[in-house]
């Protein structure tokens, strides 16, 4: 599929605003025109979102409050990459963090882009299994209840409009791709 003609050139970019987490960004570009425009936009240090597999078939899930929603969502556990750090080590760190448990073996599904109208966010999705619980260690003002579902009652939820985070939407639809063995994972070892 040829994208000749649509691309964009960036002729210079300003920061709008960088706080602690968010930095958003103003460039100006050369269309495919020659005009000139500009775009803002997120920049995000990318994230990624585990679909953590317990022994019974069901998924460990979270349930956390969204300020910018105004209301608790149900999510699969994700978070953001620190400085430097590979997507499995943060995988990892994300899901010993916010469930307590760790996995035996590891698969990477593939990445998306959730906001690609504003943002530069990736998230990579992967997935765990062979888990052992321990102990969590949230983060400072971080919030959240662990549960576990069956992809059957996520898939009502998500068609009921009870889940409509957009990265659990996606992963739900991944659990059920990996599940119906249309789409194969590569398990590694932890």
């Amino acid at each position: 599929m040829s994208s000749d003609g649509l691309s964009e050139t960036r002729l210079s970019q300003e920061t709008v605003l960088r706080g602690h987490f968010l930095h958003v960004v103003r460039d100006t570009v050369r269309l495919p025109n020659g005009q000139s425009a500009t775009r803002e936009y997120v920049l995000h240090p990318g994230a990624v979102m585990v679909i953590a597999l317990l022994e019974d078939g069901r998924a460990v899930m979270e349930r956390q409050y969204r300020h910018p929603m105004g209301q608790v969502m149900i999510e699969f556990p994700a978070g953001k990459l620190d400085p430097s750090e590979s997507a499995l080590h943060c995988a990892q760190r994300e899901l010993r963090e916010e469930t307590g448990y760790q996995a035996a073996q590891w698969a990477r599904a593939g990445v998306m882009a959730p906001t690609i109208g504003y943002a530069d966010e990736r998230i990579e999705i992967w997935f765990a299994r062979g888990l052992q619980l321990g102990e969590r260690a949230l983060d400072e003002g971080e919030f959240l209840d662990v549960f576990s579902a069956t992809l059957s009652e996520l898939s009502d939820w998500c068609r009921d409009g009870q889940v409509i985070d957009g990265k659990t939407l996606v992963g739900a639809w991944w659990w059920q791709q990996v599940a119906s063995g249309q789409w194969p994972l590569d398990w590694q070892d932890a």
